[in-house]
């Protein structure tokens, strides 16, 4: 079931999707971390790893001149995020592709904002990836790496370590002007917010 949360696949999968979108806390932490990424109307924002398109959905509340873009390398999560936000993707506002992070599509035009909730923690060599997601976000592109600990026993102190680890990755990948925001869950929910600097500045 552990890995079902890091790959659904099938019927168990399906089941991994439904908990994920009705589960409380998930959603909370979804619409908390969005809400922080200060989304406009017309931008350009990606979604790594979006499960059952919880934060895609509010992403598209908000960007509704703009294009949310969303990447999971789970084909069932694609095909329930895309019931969830079916207007929008009809309306070409929500574009959902089944893809890995170690394989962005081509978003055409540079990206303003990109949002990973609780899925950095599977991506291959993660500093080499985020410098890929600093090649298409724009000079002053906001990323928004979202972590709420599901290992046994967690709390604020296991928290503080994952908050201090995107950190870390942020700024070795060359993301500038960080902060780190926390939600009040049980365990605490860390957001680490980063820019993209313009050229020459890393």
């Amino acid at each position: 079931m552990v890995r079902q949360f890091h790959h659904p696949r099938g019927l168990p999968g399906r089941f991994v999707g439904w908990f994920m979108a009705h589960r409380g806390s998930n959603r909370q932490r979804n619409v908390w971390a969005v809400s922080l990424l200060d989304v406009e109307p017309a931008e350009r924002v990606l979604e790594i790893g979006f499960g059952p398109g919880i934060a895609i959905a509010e992403l598209a509340r908000r960007a509704t001149e703009g294009h949310v873009y969303g990447i999971d390398h789970s084909q069932v999560m694609v095909a329930q995020a895309g019931r969830r936000n079916a207007d929008a993707v009809r309306a070409r506002r929500v574009h959902l592709v089944h893809a890995s992070v170690d394989r962005l599509p081509d978003f055409g035009e540079p990206l303003d904002a990109v949002l990973a909730v609780n899925s950095l923690g599977f991506w291959p060599d993660p500093v080499a990836r985020l410098r890929e997601v600093r090649g298409v976000l724009r000079p002053g592109g906001r990323i928004a790496l979202v972590s709420q600990p599901r290992c046994p026993g967690a709390d604020r102190g296991t928290t503080d370590r994952a908050a201090e680890e995107l950190r870390d990755l942020l700024t070795r990948a060359g993301f500038a002007d960080l902060r780190t925001e926390m939600l009040g869950l049980d365990p605490p929910v860390a957001c680490v917010l980063a820019v993209n600097p313009a050229s020459g500045t890393d």
